[in-house]
C-alpha cells in the first residue's frame, strides 16, 4: 500500500469507530465529536476504559495491535455492564462490531468504577496469559529474537545445531511490513503447516534507529531474497511472500555499500585488498586428502572434520535391512563383482544398529577423500604421518559455474572466481547497457519496483530510455564460512537493506546431531552460554549461570524462611 491508500485506510477506520462508539463516548460524560479524532479518541477511550494512556502506543505497533485489539474491545464492552462470557466471545468473533449492537440497541449505563481485577481464576489465568504473549512478541518482535542454525553454510564458526539469541535492535529493528500475522511464529503455523499471515495490506519498510551498521566480517541475518518457498526445507511449487515472511538466512558480510568486490581462488578482495577476517572465523574450503593406505575415517572424526561421505561394503543385503536402513544411508550401489556398497555421512552406521540388522558391513577407506577443511584441519592432517598430501580444491578462471549470479554467459564466474563487482550504494548512479544489466536487473525491477525492458541496444526503465540508474537503497553481499558448501550471494546476488533482520549476539544452546531427530541429540558444553561476537576462542559461561541460579534459588529459600520467623 502507498502513502495515499494508507491514509484512506486509516480514515476509514477512523470512521468505523466513530460510528460504533459515539454515543458510548457520551454515556461516559464525553463529547461525541472525541471519538472522531485521531490518536486523540484512543487516549480518550483509556480513560473511558480505566486503563493507562501507553496503551494507546501499543495500538499503532504492528502485530503487538492485534493482540491489544480484543483486549480494548473486551474492557470497552465490560466499561458498559456487558460482562457475560456470551457477550466476550461475541464481540472478539465480530471482530469489534458487536460493540455496534450495544451502542444502538441497547441502553447501557457507564462504570465509572469497574473493577479491573478478574473475577473468576480463569478470568485471572486468561488476563496474565494475554499479557504474557504480548510482551513476548514486543521482544520477539523488536529486540531479540531465537534462531537455529539449520544448514552448515557457516561451519565451523556457527555449527549446525546451534540455538542462538539475534539481536535486532543492533542494526535498528525492521518494523512489520506485514501488518496480519499470527505472533512468534515466522510463515508457517506450527503443525498445521499453513502460512501464518495474509499478504495485505502491507505496511511500508521503516527501521528503527540501531546503534550500528552493517560492516565486513559482521555476522548477519536476513531475508533470503531468493526466497519463493511456502515453507523452508519442504519442496513444492513456488510462491511470492512478502519481504519480512520470506525464510531467514544467516551468512557473514563480505561487501558493503560501495564496495568493489572480488573473489579469488576463494578468498574474497575489497576495493584490491584480500579480506582479513575476524579471529573467531573459520574459514573452510573443499580439500582432497591423498593416504597411500586410505584416508582413515576415525581420523578425520578426531580432528572434527564434517561433511564427508563413508561407503561401506556388504555382499549381500536383504529388502528389509535396506529399508531399516534408509533413514541412515545416502544411498545405495551394487558393484559388477555383485557386492554392494552402501553411502553414508561422516556418522557412519553404529556397531549396535549393524547388531541388530545382522549386517556385515566393511568400511572401504579410499586412498583420497574429499572433504571441507579448516586451516587448523589442514595444519593437523599434514601433520599426520598416515596421510601423504592434502590439496586444494580451487575451480580455474573461466570455467562458468551452475546456479550462479547473474545467470549470464557473458560472466563466466564460479565459486572460487568471481567479480570484480561493485556493491551498490544508496544515491550512487551506475552506467546502464545491455553488458552491466544483468548485475542489477533484479535490484531495478524486483527490490527497486521499476518496469525494464529492452529493445535492441536500448534499456527503457518505466517507459523512458535510459543510460544510467541511481540506487534507492543500500545493499550487502553476503557468504558462508564453508566457502565451498554455501548457496549464498554468489548464487543469488546482492541483500537489500530492507531485508536485514539483525545479527546473532549468544549461543544458548547447542546439539550435535541436530537434524538426526530429537533422540540423537548430544549437547556441545562448550558451545552452550558462549557469545558470536569477541575476540579469542568463545567461553562458554553455562557454569556461571548455574551458579547464579543456585545462588538465586538457595537466597530466595533462607529470605522466605526469615520472612516466616519474622511473623512468629
Amino acid at each position: 500500500m502507498d502513502g495515499t491508500q494508507w491514509i484512506i485506510f486509516i480514515i476509514i477506520v477512523q470512521v468505523i469507530h466513530f460510528l460504533g462508539t459515539w454515543k458510548l463516548y457520551v454515556k461516559a460524560g464525553r463529547k461525541a465529536w472525541e471519538a472522531a479524532i485521531p490518536i486523540y479518541n484512543a487516549i480518550v477511550l483509556m480513560q473511558i476504559i480505566n486503563r493507562p494512556r501507553w496503551w494507546v502506543v501499543l495500538l499503532f505497533i504492528p502485530i503487538i495491535n492485534l493482540l491489544m485489539f480484543p483486549v480494548v474491545w473486551v474492557e470497552t464492552i465490560r466499561s458498559f455492564g456487558r460482562n457475560t462470557l456470551l457477550e466476550t466471545w461475541l464481540v472478539i468473533l465480530t471482530l469489534g462490531f458487536y460493540i455496534y449492537y450495544i451502542n444502538y440497541a441497547l441502553d447501557v449505563k457507564y462504570v465509572e468504577d469497574r473493577s479491573l481485577h478478574p473475577k473468576t481464576g480463569l478470568g485471572e489465568w486468561v488476563s496474565s496469559i494475554v499479557f504474557a504473549v504480548v510482551a513476548a512478541t514486543l521482544v520477539h518482535t523488536y529486540f531479540i529474537q531465537p534462531y537455529v542454525i539449520p544448514t552448515p553454510s557457516l561451519e565451523r564458526t556457527l555449527r549446525v545445531g546451534d540455538l542462538l539469541f539475534v539481536s535486532k535492535f543492533h542494526f535498528g529493528a525492521r518494523t512489520p511490513m506485514t501488518t496480519i500475522a499470527a505472533p512468534m511464529v515466522h510463515d508457517t503455523l506450527p503443525g498445521l503447516g499453513i502460512k501464518s499471515y495474509l499478504k495485505k495490506p502491507q505496511l511500508p519498510y521503516f527501521r528503527l534507529p540501531g546503534f550500528t551498521k552493517v560492516d565486513r566480517n559482521d555476522i548477519v541475518v536476513f531475508s533470503w531474497p531468493a526466497d519463493t518457498v511456502r515453507q523452508f526445507f519442504k519442496k513444492e511449487k513456488g510462491v511470492i511472500k512478502p519481504i519480512d515472511k520470506k525464510s531467514n538466512y544467516v551468512k557473514r558480510c563480505v561487501g558493503i555499500p560501495g564496495d568493489s568486490l572480488e573473489v579469488i581462488d576463494g578468498y574474497v578482495y575489497v576495493n584490491g585488498e584480500r579480506l582479513k577476517l575476524s579471529d573467531r572465523a573459520k574459514p573452510q574450503f573443499e580439500y582432497m586428502i591423498y593416504a597411500n593406505k586410505g584416508v582413515s575415517s576415525n581420523l578425520l572424526k578426531e580432528i572434527g572434520v564434517s561433511g564427508f561421505q563413508r561407503k561401506y561394503i556388504t555382499p549381500q543385503i536383504s529388502q528389509q535391512q535396506a529399508e531399516a536402513l534408509q533413514k541412515h544411508v545416502l544411498g545405495f550401489n551394487r558393484r559388477p563383482d555383485g557386492q554392494i556398497e552402501i553411502y553414508t555421512k561422516e556418522a557412519g552406521i553404529s556397531v549396535e544398529l549393524m547388531r541388530r540388522l545382522n549386517l556385515s558391513l566393511k568400511e572401504e577407506t579410499g586412498r583420497q577423500r574429499q572433504a571441507p577443511l579448516t586451516d587448523e584441519m589442514v595444519a593437523r592432517l599434514k601433520n599426520d604421518s598416515s596421510i601423504d598430501s592434502v590439496v586444494r580444491i580451487i575451480q580455474p578462471k573461466g570455467q562458468r559455474g551452475t546456479n550462479l549470479f547473474p545467470q549470464s554467459p557473458d560472466y563466466p564466474w564460479n565459486y572460487s572466481q568471481m567479480g570484480p563487482i561493485y556493491i551498490p550504494e544508496k544515491g550512487k548512479t551506475v552506467p546502464l547497457n545491455l553488458k552491466v544489466l544483468p548485475l542489477y536487473k533484479k535490484i531495478i525491477q524486483d527490490y527497486e519496483g521499476n518496469t525494464i525492458s529492452v529493445s535492441g541496444n536500448q534499456i527503457s526503465l518505466n517507459g523512458g530510455v535510459v543510460d544510467s540508474y541511481t540506487f534507492k537503497q543500500d545493499y550487502y553481499w553476503m557468504m558462508g564460512d564453508n566457502r565451498d558448501h554455501s548457496e549464498d550471494s554468489r548464487a543469488w546476488g546482492y541483500v537489500p537493506e530492507n531485508h536485514i533482520v539483525g545479527t546473532p549476539i549468544f549461543i544458548w544452546l547447542s546439539f550435535d546431531n541436530f537434524n538426526d531427530g530429537i533422540l540423537n541429540w548430544r549437547p556441545r558444553w562448550d558451545r552452550i552460554f558462549t557469545t558470536v561476537h569477541g575476540e579469542g576462542e568463545p567461553r562458554s559461561y553455562f557454569r556461571h549461570f548455574l551458579v547464579a541460579l543456585a545462588a538465586y534459588f538457595v537466597g530466595s529459600w533462607f529470605w522466605r524462611r526469615r520472612k516466616q520467623k519474622s511473623k512468629q
